[in-house]
């Protein structure tokens, strides 16, 4: 570590470490700082170095460490205020509200000095002339702090009601405050209106929006905006996740996360900050982290999960009780402490409060990968054994009503029914049913009870019914595989069921049961020899005797009107077999509205979902995008997690191909959550979150969309989703952490992604992405990253023939060249190949217009960049011949800019002027104010009578900014007119 032998040595390592992350090793440099400005005998420097350690002390984890430099730094302006220079000065008083702040929440400082303190500060301001905003502010701090809520509105009123002036809190923080209070006072929708401004970016400043983003998390929640509450935890935790003095807004997520049914991400918050549990230096954070960490574990005992093991205190392992009862036992600890130096009983009334609330939201799905905990399986109640005073036949009834109707969980209230009557004495009939229903449950392991079932018919006296299961029974051995067994098991049943119809041996419904079993079993067959014509035709007519035997027959029986529809839907899949896809779809759609109509939408689904997949392939984007929302809407509550989820996933993707990203990302929000559900989170919940980041960049919602892509990330891969796949979601990444200002990590995500597509047979993604990753690395201030990255994309361009890119690529190569070794020469040569190369192939594309106008676009554009990168290249203050040259040589790339701006029209208007402005305050630095003032006048000529944008087809928003430039080209030559003129 270099010697601090000088005050500018000083001064430069300060502002290093100030750009340091938050935290003890900053604090320490900060210390060892001091110790060498106290070295430098020079009283402003210890006083600057007593501001910095102040300052990096405030924004840490250890807060409590400020009041002996602040002390210090009091003493030594009342000793010699000369000592201290106007920018010290105003810092001075500005800490006083740091410390004011910092003492309430120090438990071990009395509240009478704190109150002393107060007054001093109120002193103080009044003799620097500032107004008493600020003390105001901080005296409504007090109050709020102890529970006196009248002394609070008093000072609240006070505080809004003085001038702001220098020592006011910045706008941003202002507004937290103030919004902090209304929440408080349960005022949820007032606190929103004064934050709005924050959460929106119109105020921001080291800690803002972060904290308003956190403090509106439960209002919204408690005002019925989930979707505001999710996007502000997504865009805020992203902000305090690596910001280690912002424990209360961090606990303020951890408890986001345990009222919404999010507590595994709950979990992984925790787990990220072990030092919150332990970190004492600022009490009051503490005690708001310990309060929503035993929130937080009391949700999770409540789930059944109080035995799980969960991050907490480093030393030893814990279970979610275990850190239940310590983390309540600690914050209680803290209030108490807090509460006998304030005098009332009012932060445990608070702490109480918050570790006793109660879930907002029973699951509030958030994007990212986080699957709430199971609680552990229950064991089996023992059965109910059927008695005199049994409720058995009221559960026979309520089963046969479901069944009858075919309605959902029929097969449940069979089970339920079952365990009722263990030893009970049952006629066969009961006995039957309840076998017949357990073998529906089992699939193809129930074979050998639907033969019981047959028996038990049978015995019953109902041939027929008997039939019917063994019917059922070949059925599923169709499905275990035994199709040529099923086939030769159901023709017996058939033959059999027709004989006793006819002689009215048996009813409709036994009947068309049979019929219907062997229809599936036949298809079954055709399924498995597709190119069988013969197994096609026999599948068709056998489900067409089903239609023969039933429709127009069923009147109010639901179970002949569900045969109606599936033999429907059937024909449909066996046209789809045969190749006629629109005959199929035709057909599906006739089946599923059967169903609609029979009362039994939940049998739609199967139907609408296929439908929905052969509209997609006949590029029926309506039909398909309807069929989709009828699959969920006749699915509801009866869909299960997985095929909701596809459902969801499939009609997210249909509607960001119309471009409506904001439905999209609402159903593929809908897929992650119910992949995660489903336990798919690592495969289909992947792709759900790729595609739900993509449709969120699309709405420029930056910070939801990196924090969904990175939870997606890690699960995306190419064995599992295609190499394709991963690199989209290293791209979108990329693109979000670029708009988040975060450049060297979206040069990584560009780099990365590029690396794969190096390796595919087209190489325009592996060019565009190497390209990215140059704007990435040159923005993050790696200039020789930089250049190699456009090295790279350049080539790659030049391979493909597009000259568009390659004059980009060389271009930002030349303004790199000024930050390196290569210098002007190197940048110069740069922006002349680009040149050259731009001029070869608009010479080459005489024949295409389109390609020829582009190109002279591009080479206007690199004349006007040349002009300016001369010009830059000059060093600051220069003067004499060389510079005049320089200047020349800027002035006629530019009139050569104009040029080729002039020769495209109206389309490059705005260009031509721009070109033409910067011409003319280069003429000014020649000495030239009558060729300035002419430039001046074409640019104002240019525009006589334009009233900006007046493209028919352009939004607001682009029309907006053809009249704002407008407005600002003229302002400007009016302006150099002027200048000119004084010249």
């Amino acid at each position: 570590m270099t010697a601090i032998t000088d005050f500018d040595a000083l001064r430069e390592a300060m502002a290093e470490n100030s750009g340091q992350p938050e935290g003890p090793a900053r604090n320490a440099r900060a210390e060892e700082l001091l110790t060498a400005a106290e070295k430098l005998g020079i009283p402003l420097a210890v006083i600057e170095a007593l501001g910095h350690q102040l300052k990096v002390y405030n924004y840490s984890s250890e807060k409590g460490k400020m009041f002996v430099p602040f002390a210090r730094l009091l003493r030594m302006w009342d000793e010699r205020p000369e000592d201290f220079d106007e920018y010290e000065t105003h810092s001075l008083h500005w800490v006083f509200k740091w410390v004011s702040a910092g003492m309430l929440d120090q438990p071990h400082i009395p509240l009478a000095s704190i109150e002393q303190w107060l007054g001093e500060m109120e002193h103080r301001y009044r003799l620097a002339g500032h107004s008493e905003r600020a003390v105001r502010s901080a005296e409504h701090s007090v109050a709020a702090h102890i529970g006196d809520v009248a002394r609070a509105e008093r000072a609240y009123a006070a505080w809004l009601a003085a001038d702001r002036d220098a020592m006011a809190d910045c706008h941003a923080c202002e507004l937290h405050g103030q919004g902090w209070w209304q929440a408080e006072q349960g005022r949820d929708a007032e606190a929103l209106r004064l934050w709005q401004p924050v959460l929106e970016g119109e105020f921001t400043c080291a800690h803002e929006p972060h904290t308003a983003f956190a403090s509106s998390l439960v209002p919204l929640l408690r005002l019925g905006r989930p979707d505001e509450a999710r996007a502000n935890h997504l865009r805020g935790f992203r902000l305090v996740r690596a910001t280690e003095s912002m424990r209360g807004a961090y606990a303020e997520h951890v408890e986001f996360c345990a009222l919404t049914g999010n507590e595994a991400r709950g979990l992984e918050l925790l787990a990220e900050r072990p030092a919150y549990f332990t970190d004492d230096g600022h009490p009051q954070s503490r005690l708001d982290f310990l309060s929503v960490v035993a929130l937080l574990m009391d949700r999770l005992t409540g789930l059944g999960l109080g035995e799980r093991q969960v991050p907490g205190p480093a030393g030893r392992e814990w279970t979610a009780r275990e850190l239940a009862a310590h983390a309540r036992g600690e914050a209680l600890a803290l209030a108490a402490r807090f509460d006998e130096r304030n005098g009332t009983a009012y932060v445990s009334e608070r702490a109480r409060a918050r570790m006793a609330r109660q879930p907002l939201a029973e699951r509030l799905p958030l994007g990212v990968r986080s699957v709430r905990p199971a609680p552990p399986p229950v064991p089996p109640a023992a059965p109910v054994r059927a008695t005199g005073r049994s409720d058995l036949p009221a559960l026979l009834a309520e089963a046969r009503r479901l069944s009858d109707g075919l309605r959902p969980n029929a097969v449940e209230a069979w089970a339920a029914a079952a365990a009722a009557a263990e030893d009970a004495e049952l006629d066969p009939r009961d006995r039957a049913e309840m076998a017949d229903h357990e073998a529906m449950s089992l699939g193809p392991e129930g074979t050998d009870l639907f033969e019981r079932a047959a028996d038990l018919y049978a015995e019953a006296g109902d041939p027929g019914e008997a039939l019917a299961a063994r019917a059922r029974g070949a059925y599923v051995r169709a499905l275990a595989g035994d199709v040529d067994g099923a086939v030769a098991a159901v023709a017996g049943l058939y033959d059999e069921v027709l004989a006793l119809y006819a002689a009215e041996g048996t009813g409709m419904r036994q009947t068309a049961s049979v019929v219907m079993s062997r229809a599936r079993i036949l298809t079954r067959r055709a399924h498995e020899g597709e190119d069988d014509g013969s197994a096609l035709a026999e599948a068709e007519a056998a489900v067409r005797e089903v239609l023969a035997l039933v429709d127009g027959r069923t009147g109010k029986d639901v179970r002949l009107a569900a045969r109606v529809a599936e033999a429907q839907a059937m024909l449909g899949e066996l046209a789809g077999l045969a190749g006629d896809l629109r005959r199929a779809a035709e057909l599906f759609a006739r089946g599923a509205a059967a169903f609609v109509a029979a009362g039994l939408p939940w049998y739609a689904v199967e139907y609408e979902a296929r439908l929905a997949t052969l509209a997609h392939h006949l590029g029926d984007a309506a039909e398909t995008e309807r069929a989709l929302r009828a699959a969920l809407e006749h699915g509801g509550a009866h869909l299960e997690a997985p095929g909701r989820a596809q459902l969801h996933l499939q009609l997210a993707e249909v509607l960001g191909g119309r471009g409506d990203a904001v439905e999209a990302a609402r159903h593929a929000l809908e897929a992650a959550h119910w992949a995660d559900e489903a336990g798919e989170s690592a495969t289909l919940g992947a792709w759900a979150r790729q595609q739900l980041g993509g449709f969120l960049l699309r709405q420029g919602r930056w910070a939801e969309a990196a924090e969904v892509l990175e939870s997606a990330l890690p699960d995306v891969t190419a064995e599992t989703h295609g190499d394709g796949a991963v690199v989209q979601t290293q791209w979108w990444l990329g693109d979000c952490l670029s708009e988040l200002g975060e450049h060297r990590a979206a040069a990584e995500r560009r780099l990365q992604a590029a690396e794969i597509a190096r390796h595919w047979p087209e190489q325009h993604d592996h060019a565009t992405l190497a390209h990215l990753a140059g704007e990435s690395l040159g923005q993050a201030g790696l200039p020789v990253e930089a250049d190699r990255a456009y090295a790279r994309a350049g080539d790659l361009w030049r391979a493909l023939g597009n000259t568009p890119g390659l004059i980009r690529a060389l271009r930002a190569r030349a303004w790199l060249a000024l930050e390196t070794e290569g210098g002007p020469a190197e940048a110069r040569a740069m922006m002349a190949e680009a040149i050259r190369a731009c001029e070869t192939a608009r010479e080459e594309a005489v024949s295409d217009e389109e390609t020829r106008q582009q190109l002279v676009a591009e080479l206007g554009d690199t004349h006007r960049q040349f002009a300016d990168l001369l010009t830059r290249s000059v060093p600051e203050g220069a003067e004499g011949p060389a510079v005049r040259a320089v200047f020349e040589e800027a002035l006629s790339r530019l009139q050569r800019a104009a040029e080729m701006f002039a020769s495209l029209g109206e389309g490059a208007l705005h260009s031509r002027t721009g070109a033409e402005l910067t011409a003319g305050w280069l003429e000014i630095e020649l000495d030239r104010p009558a060729a300035a003032r002419a430039r001046a006048r074409t640019v104002l000529s240019a525009y006589d009578g334009y009233e900006g944008y007046d493209d028919t087809d352009a939004d607001a928003e682009t029309e907006g900014e053809g009249r704002s430039t407008v407005r600002a080209r003229r302002a400007e030559a009016e302006h150099m007119l002027r200048v000119a003129s004084q010249d």
